[in-house]
């Protein structure tokens, strides 16, 4: 992912650590720092570094995340990846290699985009390969990017766009990337455009409670910088996440079930489209009924029709009080009952999470924990002190009349810290228990009132399967993820991995629900989408494609399956 702060590396380190290369940007000054408040000045935006990641890096190092040994480092010639007759992305496609039409970047683009960025790009192979092979994604493809940019600024954005419009050379905008479903692979090579250098933030109106970002600030660096005025941002994907690639891949996480997702917290973007002219799709209104609404087209659009350049963020305050529980059940069924009944209640929570009895485990072999393995509900509520308490009570309550055991909260803010990581370290403590291991993770959601059907099928298929298999649901939203653990160097492991995924794509969709709630489509999950929205959305969605970029530059072969045609 593309840490702020860029850490050296051996090609024998973990490779979601950023190779150290000296990126040449002047520095900004607080004057480029807009706070529009009756009492706060202005203040520098910090250098961020989580601490929270280490232990996430420590258990990830178990994954043996490692360079493909390629003999050559041609850009379009790889001894590792053969790509005669790899197919992905189509109807019913299960091949897990992206193939492109690769051709050379001319020489006067690469001439033109050194004039444009000064030293701030390269075409050293290691960095290429670096920005090709997503960091927390099995996904691969034949053909890394030719070479790589840093932009600085929107107008640099707008030149470096126009000239690849002009050379008609593919572009993969790149954030954070912690996407899981191939959304920053270069299959045609081309230029990646890195926004790790936009990071300013613009302007805050404390009064009116928003924020003006750049793209490539991240969500737990903008939350440390709103803390100090008494607001935060709301949505809380992966560590490590931008919030350019947040909108561009539509996410929410756990908080989505109280203030929504990407698309309920974005007022306004501006966005570089493929021939350089660049659009502001709303005012700072907090609603407008002013012609289509093109911020939400491009949210979702993962790249594919512009460049995110500048956001405007809807802020919530930090709540007054909070509390979290934690409830045991029998079963997964019991469980996903529960939060049903929670949210008929009428109860406002802020998080309503599920793991299973594997997922209890996975964070006991790998925390040296010792919870109870069973199907567990964790909640969050805010609000009153008094209020949080009374909403706790009407919960237990109902988890007592659906099995519910050894229900416990904390009001303290490091023991609620210590119960939430049980969750934001789930994934890793999965890649822990699998030393060697790839996750192919799932996104279905559903109607709520399907949620516990859902999950009990599908936890009778995982169960069954000889890989290992956790659930992890945003169970207030119909939301839930499986990671399913696969050898990569056994094909029969991830044709068995892609069986269950199939399953519970398919599941879903017979329940009017979609095969990915908040991850997005990338090249992983196109081969669902005719039969989810059918062919004729499919054909409208080219269409805008064709019109905003019609030498297809952005991203090419992402989200749109390759035959939609019309």
């Amino acid at each position: 992912m593309a840490f702020s702060s860029r850490f050296a590396r051996s090609k024998t380190v973990l490779s979601f650590l950023r190779p150290c290369r000296q990126l040449h940007s002047t520095p900004k000054s607080t004057s480029d720092v807009t706070v529009i408040s009756p009492v706060k000045g202005r203040r520098r935006l910090p250098t961020w570094w989580s601490s929270s990641l280490l232990p996430l890096a420590i258990a990830a190092s178990a994954t043996s995340f490692a360079y493909l040994n390629l003999s050559h480092p041609s850009i379009s010639e790889s001894s590792a990846l053969d790509s005669r007759d790899i197919t992905i992305g189509g109807k019913d496609s299960t091949e897990a290699v992206v193939k492109g039409e690769y051709k050379e970047v001319p020489k006067e683009l690469i001439s033109q985009l050194k004039t444009i960025l000064e030293d701030n790009l390269t075409t050293d192979y290691d960095e290429r390969y670096f920005h090709g092979k997503p960091q927390n994604s099995f996904h691969k493809a034949v053909n890394v990017p030719d070479v790589v940019v840093f932009p600085r600024s929107e107008e640099e954005v707008s030149k470096i766009l126009k000239s690849c419009n002009v050379y008609k050379v593919p572009i993969v905008p790149y954030g954070g990337a912690t996407s899981i479903e191939g959304h920053t692979l270069a299959p045609k090579g081309g230029v990646c455009i890195d926004m790790s250098l936009m990071k300013r933030v613009k302007a805050l109106h404390v009064d009116d409670m928003d924020v003006v970002v750049e793209p490539g600030i991240g969500w737990l660096e903008l939350n440390e910088y709103l803390e100090e005025y008494g607001l935060f941002f709301p949505l809380d994907p992966g560590p490590g996440a931008s919030i350019g690639g947040m909108c561009a891949t539509r996410c929410s996480g756990s908080l989505a079930v109280r203030y929504g997702t990407m698309r309920d917290n974005v007022i306004s973007l501006k966005v570089v489209l493929p021939n350089g002219d660049v659009v502001k799709t709303a005012s700072r209104a907090r609603k407008s009924a002013a012609g289509y609404d093109l911020t939400r087209l491009m949210i979702g659009s993962e790249g594919t029709l512009g460049v995110i350049t500048e956001i405007t963020l809807r802020l919530q305050k930090i709540p007054q009080h909070s509390v979290v529980a934690v409830c045991n059940f029998p079963t997964v069924k019991d469980a996903a009952d529960v939060a049903i009944a929670t949210m008929m209640s009428g109860i406002q929570v802020s998080r309503v999470e599920l793991l299973d009895e594997v997922q209890i485990r996975a964070i006991n072999m790998a925390n040296g924990k010792n919870l109870t393995e069973t199907p567990t509900l964790m909640f969050e509520f805010i609000g009153t002190e008094a209020y949080t308490r009374e909403q706790t009570q009407i919960v237990q309550q109902i988890a007592s009349k659906h099995n519910g055991s050894d229900f416990m909260f904390a009001e303290e803010p490091e023991a609620k810290k210590e119960l939430w990581k049980i969750r934001k370290e789930a994934l890793w403590a999965c890649y822990a228990m699998a030393p060697g291991h790839e996750a192919m993770i799932t996104d279905v959601c559903v109607p709520l009132s399907h949620l516990a059907e859902l999950i009990s099928r599908s936890k009778k298929e995982l169960d069954a399967s000889s890989l290992l298999c956790t659930v992890i649901a945003h169970a207030g939203d119909g939301n839930f993820h499986t990671c399913i653990m696969f050898d990569p160097s056994k094909e029969e492991q991830r044709r068995e991995a892609e069986r269950l995924n199939h399953f519970m794509v398919h599941s879903a969709l017979s329940m009017d629900g979609t095969c990915t709630g908040e991850h997005g489509v990338g090249t992983g999950k196109m081969k669902y989408l005719e039969k989810e929205l059918g062919i004729e959305a499919l054909q409208t969605m080219k269409r805008i494609k064709k019109t905003l970029d019609p030498n297809d530059i952005m991203n090419p072969g992402k989200l749109i399956p390759p035959h939609v045609c019309f």
